[in-house]
């Protein structure tokens, strides 16, 4: 049987507004692999001239940790932590 609090809907309200999130995990990887896009253009950009070269370099960096983020995130969503009720530790 799935369990439900695995992943419930974030809700934010802003004024008479209500943000959803759902599938966090999910919205999270879409970020990520968003902003390592950003980082990889660019520092290829920045490649055409030499003197940016370093910063380049440095994009390129920041977008490979993030591609470690990425198996994490995935490992994350599929391993749920719950706290276990006090009155289940009685039995």
């Amino acid at each position: 049987m799935p369990d439900d609090n695995v992943d419930n809907p974030l809700t934010l309200k802003l004024g008479h507004e209500e943000l959803i999130i759902r599938r966090r995990y999910e919205l999270a990887g879409i970020i990520n692999d968003f902003f390592i896009a950003v980082w990889f253009l660019l520092g290829s950009i920045l490649f055409l001239f030499p003197q940016d070269e370093k910063a380049a370099v440095w994009l390129f960096i920041i977008g490979s940790f993030q591609f470690l983020i990425r198996p994490t995130l995935r490992l994350a969503s599929h391993i749920h932590i719950q706290r276990i009720p006090a009155s289940n530790w009685d039995s």
